[in-house]
């Protein structure tokens, strides 16, 4: 693939490695928010995305607006993946949306909502949590999609348009017919995504070019883990992404994977990796650059 046009416009060569430090989640409990707000403050992170549909999304849009020059997208969210801990779409209580499970909540995972849910319920919910998150004072500065559901090819004309009416830049890599393959795409639906893609960038839409992320099955030697991911950033913008949580007994509660989602936040709280980002020269960006490219 070519090189991202989004590097010469942000004033960097074809071979510079940028990364959006990126954390999903935020508003799904109080430990999401409190570890972005510690995060954010100590300087280890360029962006974050709230989930609406969750409880602590009031919360979070009040932290966000007490501090305007936060880099806040929409977490365009589909499923509700806890046992015990749910929630649900707010654009609607029709059952025959396809959005609901047997429960009355957003389904578990990623394949019933695919499966199930009807192109116009999606696109209704997720301009519907974009809708509340400015009604709440929020200026997000993207949007991007909760385990991915969103970007299945039946789906994704949602997510996109949603985004490009709102005039926010949006998480979607820029994956050719191949790469697409890569990730598990049928040929046809792999096709789509990288003509989709080409058009996307004859609109000057900024997209970025990989996406990584910490693990949420070991929470083990984070830090080493995250030195070693950011060392090796490809060329191009990468949208790095973790899951970081504050250790409460509420997280413990909710989440089986919480030992990570602990490890995920003090990894980037500390020393260690704070030096690491300065002193290896990485370019850290925010959506926030991408955003005044779209909206330039």
């Amino acid at each position: 693939m070519n090189p991202n046009p989004v590097l010469k416009k942000l004033g960097y060569s074809d071979t510079d490695k940028l990364v959006i430090i990126h954390t999903d989640d935020i508003g799904m409990c109080q430990a999401s928010l409190d570890a972005f707000s510690d995060l954010w403050e100590f300087g280890t992170i360029s962006s974050g995305a709230v989930m609406v549909p969750c409880p602590w999304f009031p919360a979070t849009a009040a932290w966000c607006r007490q501090h305007p020059e936060v880099d806040m997208g929409v977490h365009a969210t589909l499923t509700s993946e806890w046992d015990s801990y749910r929630w649900g779409p707010i654009s609607t209580v029709d059952r025959a949306t396809g959005l609901f499970d047997a429960e009355g909540y957003f389904h578990h995972r990623e394949p019933p909502v695919q499966a199930e849910a009807t192109l116009e319920a999606v696109w209704a919910e997720v301009q519907a949590q974009f809708d509340k998150a400015v009604q709440f004072g929020i200026v997000p500065t993207h949007m991007d999609a909760h385990m991915l559901t969103i970007l299945h090819p039946r789906l994704i004309r949602a997510y996109i348009e949603t985004a490009t009416q709102a005039k926010v830049p949006f998480m979607l890599p820029r994956w050719s017919a191949e790469l697409a393959m890569g990730m598990g795409y049928e040929p046809k639906a792999a096709a789509e995504l990288g003509n989709l893609v080409h058009q996307l960038e004859k609109q000057d839409i900024p997209l970025v070019d990989s996406f990584d992320s910490l693990p949420l099955d070991d929470p083990n030697d984070q830090i080493n883990l995250a030195k070693h991911k950011l060392r090796e950033l490809p060329a191009g913008v990468t949208h790095f992404v973790f899951h970081p949580a504050t250790n409460t007994p509420e997280l413990r509660a909710i989440c089986p994977d919480w030992p990570s989602r602990v490890a995920n936040y003090e990894a980037f709280m500390s020393h260690e990796i704070k030096e690491f980002i300065k002193n290896e020269g990485i370019q850290v960006i925010g959506y926030r650059a991408l955003h005044n490219l779209m909206r330039s």
